[in-house]
């Protein structure tokens, strides 16, 4: 017997920003939920977060069907799953790409993405990321990051992972090395992971994270787990009591046994 996968989503546009510039994306249909953080001026954030959720979900329907010519070279190093998953988020590249060349209006606009795919009877998951929204693993009353930041910070400790303390504090901690948007190519880390019954999958833009300590993520989804809803919408309110110095993105979603 498989499993399923119970989903909720909640954004939130913080208490110092005027717009909200994070779209999700939940497609049951293919086990498949996505959060995308937009960033550039002129409310383009909105723009290329939510042209990404969209190029996912089109690819995703337009691949259904087998009779498709695929945009991007297919990897036959990886199964087919991989190569759709990594291609729709290229596809969301390219359109944001092409549309921030079109207009001055939209020039320079981009957006991280962070998605999870349930695979094989929802007993593994394909999870795919660009930039620093992230992905984490809530299990027997543990969290643990599944996604590594695509950051200034990473980047440097990958360099040097002998840095201090201090010579971290002198980095700026919020700039991202990767986006969707920024070239006419983009490269998407993808990973598989095995998961279990009763694991709650946790997507979220850094408007969370950089609020809410793991730990503290951790105990608001525990001390709310009745319902996803619940927990969710105790994610956004938690990190607005911390300032909501960003937008606040959140989806949850549980893995259940079948009856």
């Amino acid at each position: 017997m498989g499993k399923v996968l119970k989903v909720e989503g909640v954004t939130d546009v913080g208490r110092e920003r005027d717009h909200n510039e994070d779209s999700f994306g939940l497609f049951p249909d293919y086990n498949l939920f996505v959060v995308a953080d937009g960033m550039g001026g002129h409310r383009a954030g909105d723009v290329a977060s939510s042209l990404a959720i969209q190029a996912i979900g089109e690819f995703f329907d337009a691949t259904a069907k087998d009779d498709i010519t695929w945009p991007f070279q297919f990897d036959p190093n990886s199964p087919t799953s991989v190569n759709r998953f990594v291609t729709s988020i290229q596809m969301g590249n390219s359109r944001i790409f092409q549309k921030s060349n079109q207009s001055e209006e939209h020039q320079g606009m981009g957006t991280t993405v962070v998605g999870i795919m349930g695979i094989e009877n929802n007993t593994a998951m394909h999870v795919a990321h660009v930039g620093d929204s992230r992905c984490y693993r809530i299990r027997n009353g543990e969290i643990a990051a599944i996604t590594l930041d695509h950051s200034l910070i990473n980047d440097y400790l990958r360099a040097a992972p002998d840095l201090t303390e201090e010579q971290l504090a002198e980095l700026p901690s919020n700039v991202i090395t990767r986006a969707l948007g920024m070239q006419d190519k983009v490269l998407v880390d993808v990973q598989t992971i095995q998961i279990e019954t009763g694991d709650i999958l946790l997507l979220c833009s850094d408007g969370l994270n950089g609020m809410l300590k793991d730990r503290e993520i951790l105990q608001i989804v525990e001390t709310n787990r009745a319902t996803l809803r619940q927990a969710a919408q105790a994610l956004i309110n938690g990190a607005n009591e911390r300032g909501g110095e960003d937008n606040i993105t959140v989806i949850l979603v549980e893995v259940v046994q079948e009856d």
